[in-house]
């Protein structure tokens, strides 16, 4: 009945206002009416500021506390939350704040745990469909051929050639990935060198041609011919790049389309944008494009090729070259990919000096 607040309170205020009258009494002008007086007042003050301080200052923070400690029991730990302690005068407020710092540290470490395992999940369920469709392609030619195809010539050298084609898919998938993870881990090294980035887009624009005739789409490079574009950066890798933004910008586009690139010279760096004006990509995938296997219309990309990390690779590039790849899409009427890389210093000279 004594150990609440309350009980303890009454305790000590009968303790003080008995001692504060046995001490008044030794004075020979005290008399009953002052001392009955006295341990009144002396009680009554006694009793509301320690079951104040009781109740506000240590009964309420330890029961925070428990709280607290249920609540990392029972994992709710999303619900937590640390406003009440920025005012709270009580000394047990640096107990109840390492505790609740330590609780959404947990959290955080849960929702990354959480994050983590569901992209495991949905990696280790990409890959198998990736590599489960050439290998079954591959295994499929070749046990028809075993079953007695393989007699006939001309059913010979196409079914070979069907399974030639299903296992270099195979292996550029495994290169991609490779790659993909060297870059993550940081094991592959950038070689900078200083380059004309006009030249390289012009060969990569050569590169696609072809492909690009196909569908009747027409690929325009924008840019100044009197202007040298030279950067320092990895040619190979920018290469990898341009190839593979360009490359997108045909093969998602309507036939008869177009695609724009564009080379704009600016103070310190050179802006870099692939334009086409094709199908678009939906709000909701865009913030997803970058991911590892991630497509848009999965069953119209399978149709098209591709192994779903172009631009996982892209974007990792860029960020070894201290850039970042943006996109702006419409449905409808087409994306936008740009980039920048640093404009040589020479460059930069003479396009202050003009």
């Amino acid at each position: 009945m004594l150990t609440g607040s309350r009980g303890i309170s009454l305790i000590l205020a009968v303790a003080i206002s008995t001692l504060v009258m046995a001490f008044l009494s030794l004075f020979s002008a005290s008399n009953s009416l002052i001392l009955g007086a006295t341990w009144v007042l002396c009680f009554s003050i006694s009793y509301l500021l320690i079951t104040i301080m009781l109740e506000f200052l240590v009964y309420r923070e330890i029961g925070n506390i428990y709280s607290l400690l249920e609540k990392i029991q029972k994992k709710e730990l999303s619900e937590i939350h640390d406003k009440s302690l920025r005012s709270s005068l009580s000394p047990l407020r640096r107990i109840n704040s390492v505790i609740n710092s330590y609780a959404n540290a947990r959290q955080r470490e849960i929702e990354t745990l959480q994050k983590n395992a569901e992209f495991r999940r949905e990696f280790i369920a990409d890959i198998s469909h990736e590599l489960k469709t050439p290998i079954f392609a591959t295994q499929g030619y070749i046990h028809t051929l075993l079953d007695g195809a393989i007699e006939d010539k001309q059913v010979r050298m196409k079914f070979l050639k069907r399974a030639a084609k299903s296992l270099d898919s195979l292996d550029i998938l495994v290169q991609d990935l490779l790659t993909l993870n060297q870059m993550e881990s940081g094991v592959i090294k950038f070689n900078f060198s200083e380059f004309d980035l006009k030249d390289l887009i012009l060969e990569v624009i050569e590169e696609l041609e072809h492909k690009a005739s196909k569908r009747d789409v027409k690929i325009i490079f924008d840019f100044d011919p009197e202007k040298k574009y030279l950067t320092l950066a990895d040619r190979q890798k920018i290469y990898r790049v341009c190839q593979n933004l360009i490359f997108n910008a045909v093969k998602y586009n309507h036939n008869g389309g177009e695609v724009k690139v564009s080379l704009k010279q600016q103070k310190s760096n050179i802006q870099v944008e692939i334009k086409d004006n094709g199908q678009g990509i939906p709000p909701e995938d865009l913030k997803r494009i970058f991911e590892r296997f991630y497509r848009v219309e999965k069953s119209r990309n399978k149709k098209e090729g591709g192994t779903g990390l172009g631009l996982a690779i892209v974007k990792h590039i860029l960020e070894g070259h201290k850039s970042k790849i943006s996109v702006s899409s419409t449905v409808g009427k087409g994306s936008i990919f740009s980039f920048s890389l640093p404009l040589e210093k020479k460059e930069i000279k003479e396009v202050v000096e003009s």
